[in-house]
């Protein structure tokens, strides 16, 4: 009888280690990603898709809740409630280089020659030591990163050399860098919210403004600009982020489960980008624009030294190597 009931003892003893040993890949967690594109935006769809293979890679333990269009909040409240622990996930690019200086690398005009450069050096070497740094400054973790359209020269004479730019008066973003950069170029760079771009083209107030294709067309910049110069002075791209708080709380299976859905949802996200740049050329073209081709490697020769003298210190070897590559 003493020994039954020593057994017995013995038994809700490994019970209970079992059950304090449970790892927390067992346990049911609902991810809250936040972010500020609109439902129709690919990274909105990639953020679902990052949602639907995690949730399948763990049988449905860990779920992923989509907030678009700024509802959880802004990026930077994001970013800061990621530190805190009250957010969990975000996409996010080079406003990171508020904590991580590195992350000004994302959208350097000029650095990138093609999706396929931004792409070695995305997930290359200098990729790697970009999210380190994001990691250890920011508390935050990328794991994917999403391709964004190149930004374009629109205009209402075709601009295929610096030499055609001869005192365009253009609007930029209030950005120093973009700024010093078409000065350099030979343009009259006139920094101008968004939202008067429209109205300031309409009435002459300026001739030229710079976007990736989609705002071209969102903003209706074909009802006042006739060419589409392909300058693409500016590739870049944008993290999928997790907060290292959340990240921690992780079992290491889980982990490895976060990296592989944000490895999916990348993939996804570049079938998506690649089909609506396509897309995208076919519309502006029905709506009346002519694309133009243009002597890139003379812009970025002439944009080098303008590039260089606004970029930080830290990072200025590297963007420096980049144009020579």
């Amino acid at each position: 009888m003493k020994l039954l009931q020593s057994s017995g003892k013995m038994l809700l003893t490994l019970c209970a280690v079992v059950l304090i040993s449970t790892p927390a890949s067992a346990a049911e967690m609902t991810l809250k990603l936040g972010h500020l594109a609109n439902e129709d935006n690919i990274w909105h769809k990639a953020s679902l898709k990052f949602g639907e293979e995690l949730s399948a890679l763990t049988n449905g333990r860990i779920t992923v809740e989509v907030y678009p269009n700024e509802s959880l909040g802004k990026e930077m409240d994001l970013i800061n409630g990621m530190q805190l622990g009250t957010a969990d996930m975000t996409i996010t690019g080079e406003s990171l280089q508020n904590w991580a200086p590195m992350a000004a690398l994302l959208a350097v005009p000029y650095a990138y020659k093609s999706i396929e450069h931004m792409d070695s050096v995305a997930g290359g070497e200098i990729g790697k030591q970009i999210e380190a740094q994001i990691i250890t400054n920011a508390r935050i973790r990328p794991v994917a990163y999403f391709a964004r359209g190149p930004r374009n020269l629109t205009s209402n004479r075709p601009v295929k050399s610096p030499a055609d730019l001869n005192g365009l008066k253009m609007r930029v973003p209030n950005v120093p860098l973009f700024v010093d950069v078409w000065k350099a170029l030979g343009a009259q760079p006139t920094p101008m919210a968004f939202s008067e771009v429209f109205t300031s083209l309409q009435n002459g107030t300026i001739g030229a403004q710079e976007n990736p294709l989609a705002l071209i067309k969102s903003a209706s910049f074909f009802e006042v600009q006739k060419y589409i110069n392909k300058t693409e002075h500016v590739r870049s791209w944008i993290y999928l982020t997790i907060s290292e708080l959340t990240w921690s709380k992780l079992s290491e299976a889980d982990q490895k489960a976060v990296l592989e859905a944000g490895k999916r949802a990348q993939a996804y996200e570049r079938e998506l980008f690649n089909a609506d740049e396509q897309k995208l050329v076919a519309e502006l073209e029905a709506k009346g624009m002519t694309f133009v081709d243009v002597d890139n490697d003379a812009f970025a020769a002439k944009a080098k030294d303008a590039v260089l003298a606004n970029v930080k210190a830290e990072i200025r070897p590297i963007v420096e190597k980049l144009f020579n590559e």
